[in-house]
């Protein structure tokens, strides 16, 4: 490992903080969470009682920090919202999980710090700075730029397979044998696997298309963003994760039909998969078999088999769930399943299944509405005509963008901050009525600033 690991980890909190000396706040929490989740290494540094020191960690910290020190007055403007309720849950659900399995307070402790550092930091970082159309907007350029600034380096990956973290940090972030697909190499660059380096290529080319579309973005840096964005696309695809170009053609297709039709039938099609599913897998109503024959028929074979896989491992940790379906098997490996000699014989992919095995349907529940909440929200106050207007394209890409990460949860467990600080800053929105009365309000104000020094004359 290079030593250039741990000045970059011990080092970051302090960058953070001189980001927020010299940045504008959101600017600083852009450039803190892209830089720090696409550039810095996977690594963990275990700390007794307390939550690993990630990249991610050390991010929260550090903007907190900073905020506490230059920018005290947004902290202070936060306001608890009801939508906020399914996060506190989630947040505290390992403390009740804990005691309902004899583990006691301290342990349930340190998993409810280490969710809250994860997930709910993220979320109320995104509620204090992102609950706005303009801060969503700036969000959103700022996951395009930082997509852009991967294609280079996922293009060099593919090419000569992945070795860029090993060749800054000195170790693979992954086990390399699940880096070659479709005969080439399938990139990870600075993310801790493949798939999730997948998610956000097609979330940040995803977010291009309609900040392009919807004439927010026609140009970036003198280039015609169209062409920027077949770029992307060429390079999501490249990336080689099927799941990835699916989820961005699904994205796509919902965005171009919402605004051809004006109607929310699309995102409301979308955020019903994850309702279907959970309900149906984790009570085994729906084993999964006909699905399973059908890609093997109409797709592919290899997908099927490794879809069927999965399907069996649900299964029969869906049943060691069920024996503690309130609060779960708490985290410490009790909801895998064993054979008669105390092997492992589960694999945990999806993170639903991982979320309901350790805490059970409250923690389920809970976890899925802190994703899936903002999304409602969303669809109750901004109809899908609006979705097109270049003040409101921004937040609907990313609600969209939402529904997306909690369909990709079904099959894959990649925590990612960037979407945690969404659902935050969309729970924060007004409805788009207050927000354009008050858009109203201040056009009128700075129209009357403007026409004052002219007419100021008459009345002296």
């Amino acid at each position: 490992m290079s030593p250039v690991v741990h000045i970059f980890m011990f080092g970051w909190i302090p960058v953070v903080i001189g980001l927020f000396s010299r940045l504008k706040p959101r600017h600083a929490v852009i450039a803190s969470f892209l830089f720090a989740w696409l550039f810095m290494p996977n690594i963990e540094y275990p700390i007794p009682g307390f939550p690993n020191y990630t990249k991610i960690s050390a991010t929260c910290w550090g903007v907190l920090i900073a905020a506490a020190i230059f920018d005290m007055e947004s902290l202070t403007r936060f306001r608890f919202r009801t939508l906020d309720i399914p996060m506190i849950v989630w947040c505290l659900c390992p403390i009740a999980s804990s005691l309902s399995n004899g583990y006691g307070m301290y342990d349930g402790i340190s998993v409810f710090l280490r969710q809250t550092v994860t997930w709910g930091f993220p979320y109320f970082i995104g509620r204090v700075y992102f609950s706005s159309l303009e801060g969503l907007k700036e969000l959103a350029i700022g996951i395009f730029i930082g997509g852009m600034v991967y294609v280079p380096l996922c293009l060099y990956e593919s090419r000569f397979s992945p070795q860029l973290h090993y060749k800054v940090y000195g170790f693979y972030q992954h086990t390399f044998n699940q880096t070659y697909r479709w005969g080439g190499w399938r990139p990870m660059v600075f993310m801790n696997h493949g798939l999730m380096l997948g998610v956000w290529m097609m979330s940040a080319t995803l977010v291009a298309f309609w900040l392009w579309s919807a004439g927010v973005l026609k140009k970036f840096k003198g280039i015609d963003m169209k062409w920027l964005v077949l770029i992307m696309v060429f390079t999501t695809i490249w990336c080689r994760s099927t799941a990835a170009i699916g989820l961005l053609l699904m994205g796509m297709a919902i965005l171009f039909l919402s605004k051809k039709y004006q109607k929310p039938l699309f995102l409301v099609l979308l955020i019903a998969i994850p309702l279907f599913y959970l309900p149906t897998r984790s009570t085994g109503i729906w084993t999964g078999k006909d699905l399973v024959s059908f890609i093997s028929e109409n797709i592919s074979v290899d997908r099927a088999e490794s879809l069927q896989f999965r399907m069996v491992n649900e299964n029969i940790l869906a049943e060691k769930a069920i024996q503690r379906p309130l609060f779960g098997w708490a985290t410490w490996g009790k909801a895998r399943v064993y054979d008669d000699d105390g092997n492992d014989v589960s694999v945990t992919d999806g993170l639903w299944i991982i979320t309901y095995g350790n805490h059970g349907l409250v923690g389920l529940l809970s976890m899925s509405l802190s994703i899936l909440i903002p999304v409602f929200y969303l669809l109750r106050h901004y109809p899908a005509r609006s979705w097109a207007d270049p003040r409101v394209a921004p937040a609907a890409v990313l609600s969209v963008l939402l529904g997306l990460y909690m369909v990709d949860n079904l099959l894959n467990a990649m925590i990612n901050p960037i979407f945690l600080i969404l659902a935050g800053g969309i729970s924060g929105l007004p409805p788009l009525a207050a927000t354009v009365r008050e858009t109203s309000r201040e056009e009128e104000e700075e129209t009357l600033s403007s026409l004052e020094p002219a007419y100021s004359p008459r009345f002296i």
